[in-house]
């Protein structure tokens, strides 16, 4: 569950009819006297919560999102019965992703409200939303107590048991009993993976105590602000992913994010059961410029200074972390990190960032080139990274004809690498999640002479046709873009473009899948009289983005040209693993003309893209890398048995040290003693390198496919 500050609320019971309270108390009898007395807490965690209660501003809003979805949502939905079984679903799962604190008779007892949501919404009467918070925190109350009690004595680590560490495909838990023991196992688990970081029995009871003390004052903590915008989000998420409510106090927060002005390490941050885990990593910040950070993963510990203890940061309010992560510019921060498909227990690594800004500058595209030999002839290739599509749109507001922005870096850096005499083109949008959409179709037309770049259909069917800015390209050669699953949004318009207009290849990953448009509505300018504390802000999914073919970006993304292998997970990455995605679908075409066929086929480029990787030692070893993250991945449970932990966790060691010296002895390199000395800024671009052997291929054939000119005869 997702609380964004600290605040204080109540533990009473829900109210309803007797047969489901009676079966609600028998549970909580039953459940009370097989956990027993809670341990005595910090002075801070003793005081009873107060009364959680709707307000009158709280009743307002809702009534207000209700005719806003119902008007401008791009879907335009009906908030009925069958909407209220979603809302009620995406609540609970809410507050309790995990199921481990919802008994099964909890979840039947809540169905009383299934068809009764929209309603709560269209009248403003939110007792309900109330009653299912007071339970999920009596829950969440014994259970935590319970796992406080549980770190007074050492379990047994060398009992042959498993641990669930995903419950998304089991029931929900059925007897207080099962719950005692999925806790017990809880516990045992968390402590195991201290304890594999060479923590002590002694030290990780220590860390624990501290960790769920702090889950459960911020639990205790929640306020009847954070229940209502939790329930509005679940609300907004059953329309889709992009939809969402922000109350007035986390509104002004993330206006203070947006606008930059504050010293961090340039990533978005999000609050995940226990866990702080990455967003995105911003272009241009700290974080993007190490490299190392990848969305969903989770941080598990922040340091100060090159020296200062790490502080243990899991069940933090995220406040909280982010207020140990923000500093003064130039100053040094460590983050603790377990990578995003990491088993529990898996070995964690420490970035150290220095704090600044997020710099325009830093976010710049940037040109390298790259050789490729060919029958004995040296073919040069360039490079442009483009890590979001940027715009000084402050600058530009001011008049100043010099604003920076993707397009017109891009196109310098075209001019200078023409001038070096490139072959080909690389354009790499990998990791690139999108940003100005003009600079989207600006981009576009430096490759193309003109034409229609992206169709805009709007709540009401109104179709907009976003044409080429420019007269004509700037760079007319051989042309690929490289792609993956976080190439999203702007990203997939520009390589949709190009695929549609038959200007160059894809090559890569399906991409994202992000084809929505959204509108941020400040609810205090649509009433007569705001409250003095306002309403918040609603964002809500208004439009889709069409190609010029009529087919959508949205969910299926742009599928590549040549697929390539890759580490990012498709299965838990894009849009459509996104629950209630708006579907593909398709508006008529739009006239445009495709550039001439390239002068071999894509079957013949794919298949010699195939044979080529076989007998290449970099993809195999990126394959094996993958199909072992892809075995992690699979897991969903781990054993509690510490030298099997251990073993296991050598062994994952040992596999790697043997793929990588695999690698190197297939490439005449030295071996490596550990994984110690392996170096990551050693390692090739492996998919960067493929793509370039593309291009090779096609310039190959273009030269043999170029007419031979003779000079006529006099006689």
């Amino acid at each position: 569950m997702t609380w964004q500050r600290r605040h204080r609320s109540d533990p009473a019971l829900p109210q309803g009819s007797w047969a489901p309270l009676a079966a609600l108390l028998a549970s909580l009898l039953l459940a009370l006297a097989s956990v027993g007395p809670a341990p005595t807490l910090a002075d801070d965690l003793a005081e009873p919560p107060k009364v959680l209660q709707a307000t009158a501003r709280h009743r307002q809003v809702a009534r207000l999102v209700t005719r806003f979805v119902e008007r401008y949502h791009y879907a335009r939905p009906r908030v009925d019965d069958e909407l209220s079984e979603l809302v009620l679903d995406g609540y609970l799962k809410a507050l309790d992703p995990g199921k481990q604190y919802f008994l099964e008779s909890d979840i039947v007892y809540f169905s009383r409200y299934r068809h009764t949501l929209d309603d709560v919404l269209r009248s403003g009467q939110l007792d309900p939303i109330f009653d299912i918070f007071r339970l999920y925190r009596l829950r969440a109350q014994q259970n935590l107590g319970y796992a406080l009690s549980l770190l007074d004595h050492e379990p047994d680590f060398t009992a042959d048991e498993i641990y669930y560490f995903d419950r998304d495909d089991l029931p929900w838990i059925a007897t207080a009993t099962e719950m005692q023991d999925t806790w017990r196992r809880r516990v045992k688990n968390d402590a195991l993976n201290l304890m594999l970081a060479d923590k002590s029995w002694a030290d990780a009871a220590g860390v624990l105590r501290k960790r769920y003390s702090r889950v459960l004052k911020r639990i205790n903590e929640v306020d009847s602000d954070d229940v209502f915008e939790t329930f509005m989000n679940a609300f907004a998420h059953t329309l889709d992913p992009h939809s969402s409510y922000l109350s007035p106090r986390q509104a002004e927060e993330y206006r203070i994010q947006m606008s930059l002005s504050y010293e961090g390490i340039g990533a978005s941050l999000q609050l995940d059961d226990d866990f702080v885990k990455i967003l995105d990593v911003i272009p241009g910040g700290p974080a993007a410029i190490d490299g190392r950070l990848k969305a969903n993963d989770r941080i598990t510990a922040v340091g100060q200074g090159d020296s200062q203890e790490m502080t243990d940061v899991v069940g933090w309010e995220l406040d909280d972390v982010v207020q140990l992560i923000r500093g003064p510019g130039g100053t040094r921060v460590r983050l603790q990190i377990l990578p995003a498909d990491a088993l529990p227990g898996s070995d964690q690594y420490i970035v150290e960032l220095v704090r600044d800004k997020v710099k325009l500058e830093a976010q710049a595209a940037k040109a390298d080139t790259m050789e490729v030999e060919r029958d004995g002839e040296t073919l040069r290739i360039g490079v442009i990274d483009v890590p979001s599509f940027y715009q000084d749109y402050d600058a530009r507001s001011r008049g100043e004809e010099d604003y920076t922005s993707t397009t017109r870096d891009v196109a310098r850096l075209l001019k200078e690498l023409q001038a070096e005499g490139i072959d080909g083109l690389i354009v790499d949008l990998r990791g690139n999640g999108g940003g100005h959409l003009t600079e989207a179709t600006a981009l576009t037309g430096l490759f193309i002479d003109h034409g229609p770049i992206v169709q805009v259909k709007d709540v009401n069917g109104r179709i907009d046709v976003l044409e080429d800015p420019s007269p004509t390209a700037v760079y007319d050669g051989p042309l690929i873009v490289l792609v993956d699953r976080f190439s999203a949004s702007a990203s997939e318009i520009f390589a949709a473009a190009i695929q549609d207009y038959q200007r160059g290849l894809i090559i890569g990953q399906q991409t994202f899948g992000k084809g929505t448009v959204q509108n941020l509505y400040v609810l205090d300018q649509w009433v007569q009289r705001a409250p003095e504390e306002g309403l918040g802000q609603l964002t809500l999914t208004i439009g889709k983005y069409y190609r010029v073919t009529g087919g959508s970006t949205q969910h299926r993304g742009v599928l590549p040209d040549i697929s390539l292998p890759s580490p990012i997970d498709a299965r838990s990455v894009g849009e459509s693993n996104r629950e209630r995605a708006l579907p593909w679908d398709q508006i008529s075409a739009t006239r445009y003309s495709v550039q001439p066929p390239l002068p071999v086929s894509v079957q013949d480029l794919s298949e010699w893209e195939r044979a080529r990787m076989e007998t290449d030692p970099n993809v195999r070893n990126l394959r094996l890398d993958i199909a072992a993250l892809e075995e992690a991945r699979a897991k969903k449970w781990v054993s509690l048995n510490l030298e099997q932990r251990r073993s296991e966790r050598e062994q994952r060691r040992r596999e790697q040290l043997a793929r990588e010296n695999a690698r190197r002895q297939a490439l005449g390199m030295d071996p490596l003693d550990s994984l110690e000395q392996l170096d990551d800024g050693e390692r090739p671009d492996v998919l960067r390198q493929q793509a370039a052997n593309v291009l090779a291929d096609i310039l190959e054939n273009k030269a043999r496919s170029r007419p031979v000119l003779t000079q006529a005869s006099d006689s």
